[in-house]
């Protein structure tokens, strides 16, 4: 896919809100809770058009029984993708739209995506540097298929210190 990386934008919290609702119909109480996350969840950062959705289930393994429904309804079914235990769902073909995220109530890596948007939500210097990296990428690469990648070592060191971050919050707290 091509790289179309805009300024953010405040519809995203309703497409990320309608997207919660149509989900619901469709996976009734399998669905625990939803979370926006990514880049879209973030006030003021770059993003790529693409809302990132979390929907947290009781049993992944049941998610799987809605493939055939989700694909009638246009869904690209990705399966885990490379992380063990997730199933990801993408909407909106090459002018993709939504990617949705489903794990199990006990996945750590709910936590890690939401310490993340988090940190970012609460550190506005971080959203300005993030978005200029990604801008100096964007003029670099064309496609995600390379853009991707080359933002991996960056991400990687930023939820580092948003870790770091979320643990000494907690020591403060318990202190």
């Amino acid at each position: 896919m091509e790289i179309r990386l805009t300024d953010f934008n405040d519809d995203w919290s309703q497409m990320f809100q309608t997207e919660v609702e149509f989900l619901q119909t469709i996976f009734c109480e399998e669905i625990i809770k939803c979370e926006h996350f990514g880049s879209t969840s973030v006030r003021g950062m770059k993003s790529k058009p693409v809302i990132d959705m979390m929907c947290i289930v009781k049993n992944i393994e049941k998610v799987d029984v809605f493939n055939n429904q989700m694909e009638s309804f246009g869904y690209d079914i990705a399966g885990e993708w490379g992380i063990t235990g997730r199933r990801l769902f993408r909407k909106g073909g090459d002018s993709r739209t939504h990617h949705i995220h489903f794990y199990q109530f006990d996945n750590p890596e709910i936590e890690r995506h939401l310490i993340f948007r988090d940190y970012l939500r609460s550190h506005p210097e971080e959203v300005d540097k993030y978005s200029r990296f990604k801008e100096d990428l964007a003029n670099r690469y064309k496609t995600t298929r390379e853009y991707s990648p080359a933002k991996k070592k960056f991400v990687s060191e930023m939820e580092q210190k948003a870790l770091c971050w979320y643990s000494e919050s907690q020591t403060e707290r318990g202190k």
